[in-house]
């Protein structure tokens, strides 16, 4: 069981974010740009994600790839600290005095889920604002007058064109990602560390740290990788509501996907899978042992 730490988790799940930008936001542009520009009718394909990596590379440079990472920055932060500090005191709570340090799923699952719908509410403006400045891109023939110079002017003129609920086109699309994404990654990062625990039980205590770094970026990986393979679509749905120009374009998700279902088949309702599945183990990876690693600085005690 987990000591109680207050602010501290929140602290910790802040570094965490940090992690995850700096880890996984080329990939993210490269995702973005793909299921902006690969699941319209008449649009510009890119082959692979390799191919929009090259293109972004070759026509904006490395900049192109950091795209929107302000406002990924500030929201990953502040979304962060709220996940994993939401989710320790949650589970801390519903596990009550509950003995031994096997994972609980009656505490992971509805924490997770909780966690993940509150911090949807930071998350879905955040994102919008990075997801508008990832596609507007030299590659594309998007008028002068429609790009954004930074995510500030991005974010005013939504709310001068569309109301400050423009702000949160895509919002349903985000809770259900969040709160079911969330869920699967906790689960799979509880019973992942706990596993490798129970194997590595007997190794010496000189090797701990290195050990406790390797399960980390394990579990880590591996959550990261259900997270999106379970809501994947989900976010592919959310890309589109949220970058698309007509103002009155559907925001339900799953009409969206039923759109792209009847155009593309699966694999247009998977689009981008690629570089976020390369880009889901480093960034959640890193996120997993930056949270673990904070924690032990700041004095939060956990239980192998």
């Amino acid at each position: 069981m987990e000591a109680s730490s207050g602010y501290k988790d929140y602290v910790a799940g802040l570094m965490a974010g940090v992690a995850t930008v700096i880890t996984g936001h080329p990939f993210d542009t490269v995702k973005v740009r793909l299921q902006k520009y690969n699941t319209e009718a008449g649009a510009v394909k890119y082959k692979n994600g390799l191919h929009c990596a090259t293109r972004i590379l070759q026509t904006e440079g490395v900049k192109g790839l950091y795209r929107g990472a302000a406002s990924s920055f500030i929201g990953m932060a502040f979304e962060s600290s709220l996940s994993f500090g939401i989710y320790s005191q949650t589970k801390r709570f519903l596990q009550g005095e509950i003995d031994g340090d096997k994972p609980q799923p009656h505490a992971i699952v509805p924490s997770a889920a909780f966690g993940g719908a509150i911090i949807s509410f930071i998350l879905c403006p955040s994102e919008l604002v990075k997801c508008r400045m990832q596609v507007q891109g030299s590659d594309f023939m998007v008028p002068k007058s429609t790009r954004f110079s930074g995510p500030l002017e991005c974010a005013l003129k939504t709310v001068q064109e569309e109301g400050l609920t423009g702000m949160f086109r895509g919002g349903l699309a985000t809770l259900l990602r969040e709160s079911v994404g969330n869920a699967v990654f906790f689960s799979t990062y509880e019973y992942t560390r706990y596993f490798m625990h129970l194997q590595l039980k007997g190794a010496s205590s000189e090797s701990r740290q290195l050990i406790d770094v390797g399960v980390g970026i394990m579990s880590g990986g591996l959550g990261g990788i259900a997270f999106w393979s379970a809501v994947l679509p989900l976010d592919v749905a959310k890309t589109i509501i949220q970058t698309t120009p007509e103002k009155n374009h559907s925001r339900n998700p799953f009409s969206v996907l039923n759109l792209i279902y009847r155009r593309s088949g699966l694999r247009g309702c998977y689009t981008g899978l690629g570089p976020t599945l390369v880009r889901a183990f480093p960034a959640n990876a890193a996120a997993i042992v930056a949270w673990e690693l904070s924690a032990k600085l700041l004095g939060i005690r956990r239980d192998q």
